[in-house]
């Protein structure tokens, strides 16, 4: 039990090496759901109660007491999307043409460990990137005054604890501890070829992550799951054609409550459900503060977003097709943060479909293989930057948008010890 409890661990921490060189695409603000290929594959409907496997640590911490003995999880995803927009032809710089495809593919990973303690005593280790973005546009383009690059990178490790009170409730608390970066530039005028304006930060920052599971008879489970706020207090510098400075902006990542339902139909077939909230509206406007002399403590610019809360509801399926292969299946409507009155070029995000398709493969009672894909429909938008909106310059800027988005995810799930096979009331273990 101890090497399996070693080999655990190391897995799990080997995966934050791999996440660090992760970067982010968005997903409902530059908030990133794509943490478990088995979640995908229905839609991550039910996740907070346990449907996304090991990884619904994630969403709830309390679902690792569903995982006895020593287990690890690891997912990739890729993620493939497009965003092009186009100026109006009321945009005084239209000649210079619109952004192209300004939406960057990723490969996200993330890797989950558990190891049961006692019989309600669990232990476990998450390595994560909650929050990631990238965009990129031609230097010289109509909008290039609201971006040319925009960048978000996070990973995070959170240690994680579950406690089975009964067999009805599990609680499980998770120690959230987040790197967060970002850097943002864009032109300092409108003329083509104009001299550029950047601003970057980073900071090592805490939060927490809660849940509780609830089972009230056999074939139910109920899931909900909190994760705070995170508040980096970014330090960094900002370089514009006339000066150079250190700087410093704190600013507020918001909270979120996932609920989950999993409900059992027949022997085959599991009836999964979900709603996400996200209190986006705390991304409101941020100060960027000189941090030495002359003029230290002085405002020199504003992070601007003023979001809206969003949301996300999503209902899927899972099949025992065979007792080797599980089939599965969802859809999921997403309420954008960025609303018609902020959008801006450097996140044209919009409200959202989200088809799925996937499966796990058994290959034995230890090791097995989840595949999903999932194709994402957003809204075709729209951008007004006039006075008013928080993000203007001075440059009216009007535009459509189109965008798309593709994720194609793969993961392995192994067991480190022997499993118990269970005759009558007797757990027998294997001696193989």
């Amino acid at each position: 039990m101890r090497k399996g409890m070693r080999e655990a661990l190391l897995a799990g921490v080997a995966g934050f090496a791999i996440a660090a060189a992760a970067t982010g695409a968005q997903a409902g603000g530059f908030a990133l759901r794509e943490q478990s290929a088995q979640g995908l594959g229905q839609a991550f409907a039910g996740s907070a109660a346990g449907a996304g496997g090991l990884s619904s640590m994630f969403w709830n911490p309390a679902t690792i007491t569903k995982f006895d003995g020593v287990q690890s999880s690891w997912s990739v995803s890729g993620i493939i999307p497009y965003s092009r927009v186009t100026p109006t032809a009321t945009t005084p710089t239209a000649a210079l043409g619109g952004s192209g495809d300004l939406a960057q593919d990723a490969v996200l990973p993330a890797s989950y460990a558990s190891i049961q303690i006692n019989p309600w005593l669990w232990a476990g280790l998450q390595v994560n990137t909650p929050f990631g973005l990238a965009t990129k546009t031609p230097y010289t383009w109509s909008g290039q005054v609201y971006n040319r690059l925009s960048k978000v990178f996070s990973a995070e490790v959170t240690p994680t604890i579950g406690i089975k009170i009964n067999d009805m409730i599990s609680v499980g608390l998770g120690l959230r501890v987040m790197y967060f970066k970002t850097r943002l530039s864009s032109a300092a005028g409108a003329g083509p070829g104009a001299p550029g304006v950047r601003l970057e930060g980073e900071d090592l920052t805490l939060g927490f992550s809660g849940g509780v599971t609830f089972t009230p008879f056999a074939g139910t489970e109920l899931g909900i799951g909190y994760r705070s706020k995170v508040k980096p207090h970014l330090e960094g510098t900002l370089l514009t054609p006339a000066t150079y400075m250190a700087i410093n902006s704190k600013i507020s990542l918001p909270d979120q409550i996932t609920a989950g339902l999993r409900q059992k139909v027949t022997d085959q077939f599991t009836f999964l459900a979900g709603f996400e909230w996200t209190n986006w509206s705390t991304l409101s406007s941020f100060p960027v503060i000189k941090s030495h002399a002359p003029g230290a403590g002085a405002t020199v610019t504003t992070l601007a977003f003023q979001y809206r809360d969003g949301w996300y509801a999503s209902i899927g399926g899972e099949y025992k097709w065979s007792p080797a292969l599980t089939v599965r299946a969802g859809v999921g409507y997403e309420r954008t943060p960025v609303a018609d009155a902020v959008r801006t070029p450097r996140l044209p995000d919009n409200d959202r479909i989200w088809l799925t398709i996937g499966g796990t493969y058994n290959f034995n009672s230890k090791l097995s293989a989840d595949f999903s894909f999932a194709h994402v429909i957003p809204k075709k938008g729209s951008i007004n930057i006039a006075p008013g909106h928080p993000a203007f310059a001075g440059l009216p800027f009007a535009a459509t948008v189109k965008s798309r988005l593709d994720i194609v995810a793969v993961g392995l799930n192994y067991r480190w010890d022997d499993p118990a096979v269970v005759q009558g009331n007797l757990p027998i273990v294997r001696k193989y």
